[in-house]
């Protein structure tokens, strides 16, 4: 067992605040309390005020704090989590009057990152973006400096709160800058291996979407279906946010159709500005594919709101202008019925029950191979080393072997057609 499962539940108090201007509040304080559960909390309670605009210095209106307050104490919860982003002001003025842990929704959300992280990458950057956030909050929030700083790094528990306010600052600030030091190395090794897989001349293609829609459970199914070992596939949770590091695997359909498959990490609604920055070089592996993947999860009645989320995060990412394909996954659990089905650029699927993995896998190959033309070729005896190219990266529809040569007729990329034309022109005399 992990050391997150056996982490004790917390207990906590949700507080949203509905000006009108959210598209849908209460599904969004649905998905706080999704995310509190991601993050081992257990939801004791929900406080919602309706008002025109949030109040400046405390977020809720001052009557409302001592409602908040008093049912705190009534359901025993440790922490008040509210749904929007808070500033240091509110939530040093918070703190003093409820007298509990003030945490906002982005702030959640930075804490299951850092559960999550496995790589050295991935903690790195969860590291950046929390003390980025946590950095102006110093005042008010000395107390929780154990909680904020337990990311692996520098900012571990010791001396927590044992030192001024200013020697925390320059502390924080000082590995801050080491950070980016050391992000800015992994970034240029994920650059050369990025242009690595790109020598390769093998396709690339990301699966990208609202977090939750399934796209470690398609990788995972992808990567079996090649006969690979369970080593090469990820974790998959029914669970906000269950897989943070970016894998890249190889997938080969035994058809001389090859391609890299880009396990993302998830968006979300309000996905902390800090997180996007931070995770910039893993979130970019989109921005380099020649193919992306939404998953969308199409038995939640928002998917729709998410998809949204996924295009605009894209855009911001300059992933925008990416060709894409669009896959409707647990299409089993709303009911629908023969599936899997496929509409142009769209399949309706369900890859936790093995359904429309095939179909996915040829729909990935006809858009990464599109540019593929069928050629002839009469390559003589010393060109193996040519032979053995098309043997690997083209679908070789008909060997001859001729007195002047091996004769091919493959299925190959408009590039490699033109690069090898004088053996073309050679069947013609």
């Amino acid at each position: 067992m992990g050391e997150t499962e056996q982490r004790e539940y917390i207990k906590v108090l949700l507080v949203g605040v509905d000006t009108g201007e959210e598209q849908d509040f209460e599904h969004s304080m649905k998905e706080l309390a999704s995310l509190a559960e991601a993050d081992y909390r257990q939801v004791v309670g929900i406080v919602v005020q309706r008002m025109e605009a949030v109040n400046k210095s405390l977020y809720i209106g001052t009557g409302k704090v001592a409602e908040v307050k008093a049912y705190a104490a009534q359901t025993e919860a440790e922490e008040v989590i509210f749904d929007n982003a808070l500033s240091p002001t509110q939530v040093r003025n918070l703190g003093k009057e409820l007298e509990l842990p003030v945490l906002d929704r982005n702030n959640l959300i930075l804490d299951i990152f850092a559960l999550r992280a496995r790589t050295g990458e991935a903690k790195l950057q969860v590291e950046a973006a929390r003390l980025q956030y946590l950095l102006p909050r110093l005042v008010g929030m000395r107390e929780n400096l154990s909680r904020q700083g337990g990311t692996g790094g520098s900012m571990s528990n010791k001396g927590a709160g044992e030192t001024k306010l200013e020697l925390d600052r320059r502390r924080i600030e000082r590995r801050i800058s080491e950070l980016k030091r050391e992000l800015d190395t992994v970034s240029k090794n994920r650059e050369i291996m990025r242009k690595k897989r790109g020598r390769s001349d093998v396709p690339q293609a990301a699966l990208v979407g609202y977090t939750n829609a399934g796209k470690s459970t398609i990788l995972n199914r992808l990567v079996e279906s090649c006969g690979e070992s369970r080593e090469k596939t990820v974790e998959e949770k029914d669970m906000l946010f269950a897989t943070l590091d970016t894998a890249v695997r190889s997938i080969s359909t035994g058809d001389n159709k090859p391609f890299f498959l880009v396990d993302t990490v998830g968006f979300i609604h309000k996905l902390p500005h800090g997180l996007v920055q931070a995770f910039r070089s893993t979130l970019e592996e989109a921005k380099y594919a020649d193919l992306l993947i939404q998953v969308v999860d199409f038995s939640d009645a928002h998917y729709r709101q998410q998809m949204e989320v996924t295009e605009q995060t894209l855009k911001e990412l300059g992933a925008g202008d990416i060709p894409m394909i669009t896959v409707y996954n647990k299409a089993d659990k709303c009911g629908m019925a023969d599936i899997p089905q496929r509409k142009g650029r769209r399949i309706y699927m369900a890859a936790g029950q093995g359904i429309g993995l095939e179909e996915l896998a040829e729909m990935i190959q006809e858009e990464l191979y599109a540019d593929r033309v069928e050629a002839e070729f009469l390559l003589p005896f010393d060109k193996g080393d040519v032979v053995s190219f098309f043997r690997e990266n083209a679908t070789v529809l008909e060997q001859e072997y001729t007195e002047s040569g091996v004769r091919l007729k493959v299925s190959c990329r408009k590039y490699d057609a033109e690069k090898y034309v004088a053996y073309r022109e050679q069947l013609h005399g």
